[in-house]
């Protein structure tokens, strides 16, 4: 396993890491907690995983219990990754809560102190490694306040690096650029980035590049909702509670069809270990954060860190298959969040690849 460093800091973090959404939530199908302890434990002890991205809205704290259950005793082999934002102690919001509608948000210092504060009692820990608000909206992002308070916990050690996730499914383009601009000393940004799914992603980290110098990202969905295992067919069928079985037939046919154009990326690997080299071919990518749902992928993901380097003729590859959406001819991408922005700086981030009109599959969703 090799290791990256968040820029400008002393937190180290292994480039495959481990994200506890899918043994957490039962959105994945249901795992037990001695699992998911289990599984953590493996991914640390036998793979070199040492960080762990958790949030508190994953089965309202069951994650950050989880951790704290895998790794009791061993706080400094770990980093600790989680997110706040969302007002998971209404209760009368969690009674009406239907599947995966997003809950209230709350992001004044109050509120923030205090679900900082429960984060650090559910981990058993006195620090967090790596603080995001959960899924920032552009109300957030505008909001000087909630980022001074970060910083504000920053300085007290509470947590020791902080930014955004950006979510729930794909989008977000502006609210990431102007975050940037705004807070230009961010440290992280989590998005959505993937071979198949690669805008707006791409535009973020070229925002990261011109507005902030000590930017870094964390990467979910790496493998596009699974697509880029490799495993899924047209008659592929998923469990009664899996988040996948409520997406349209097309996202799985034309799915397949996409991974078709990317045997030449695996002679020396799976596709969804070349996957993860794709991402890491990015040097402002501390972390790939793939979905885990047992040991053998949790071996096969980790395996992909000391694997040789894609080729630049693979790369170049990917984005020519890319510029034609893998040869798929379907309807527009639903991107969410703000994806133009009519005057100001950076509108060359709105590229030729018009992402209002660029074909691709439905929009990932994720927590």
């Amino acid at each position: 396993m090799k290791y990256r460093d968040f820029p400008n800091t002393d937190v180290r973090v292994s480039e495959i890491g481990f994200g506890t959404w899918t043994v957490s939530t039962g959105w994945w199908g249901e795992k037990s907690d001695a699992d998911a302890v289990s599984m953590m434990r493996t991914a640390l002890d036998q793979h070199g995983i040492t960080f762990f991205d958790a949030a508190d809205a994953y089965g309202n704290g069951r994650a950050e219990r989880q951790i704290a259950e895998a790794f009791r005793g061993r706080r400094d082999q770990i980093v600790i990754g989680t997110k706040v934002g969302y007002d998971i102690y209404d209760a009368d919001a969690q009674a009406s809560r239907r599947g995966q509608q997003e809950l209230p948000m709350r992001t004044d210092p109050q509120f923030l102190r205090y679900a900082v504060e429960q984060c650090l009692e559910r981990l058993e820990t006195d620090y967090i490694d790596v603080l995001q608000i959960h899924n920032a909206k552009m109300e957030h992002v505008r909001d000087p306040e909630l980022w001074g308070t970060l910083r504000d916990l920053a300085r007290e050690g509470k947590i020791r690096t902080w930014g955004a996730a950006f979510g729930p499914a794909i989008g977000w383009l502006y609210e990431a650029v102007e975050l940037m601009e705004r807070e230009p000393d961010v440290n992280t940004i989590q998005m959505i980035w993937n071979v198949l799914e690669q805008h707006p992603g791409s535009a973020m980290i070229e925002a990261a590049r011109r507005h902030a110098p000590n930017c870094c990202f964390n990467v979910r969905v790496t493998h596009a909702s699974g697509m880029l295992e490799g495993h899924y067919t047209v008659d592929t069928e998923f469990p009664e509670h899996d988040h996948r079985r409520h997406r349209p037939r097309s996202w799985l046919v034309n799915g397949v069809e996409k991974v078709k154009t990317l045997d030449f990326l695996t002679p020396r690997m799976t596709l969804g270990q070349a996957s993860l080299q794709w991402l890491l071919a990015e040097p402002l990518v501390v972390s790939a954060l793939p979905n885990v749902y047992d040991d053998a992928q949790v071996a096969e993901f980790a395996a992909a860190s000391d694997l040789p380097a894609l080729s630049e003729t693979q790369m170049a590859r990917v984005r020519e298959l890319d510029a034609s959406n893998f040869g798929v001819q379907e309807e527009s991408m639903k991107y969410k969040g703000a994806m133009t922005r009519a005057s100001g700086p950076n509108t060359d981030l709105q590229d030729a690849r018009n992402p209002i009109s660029r074909p691709a599959i439905p929009a990932t969703q994720d927590a």
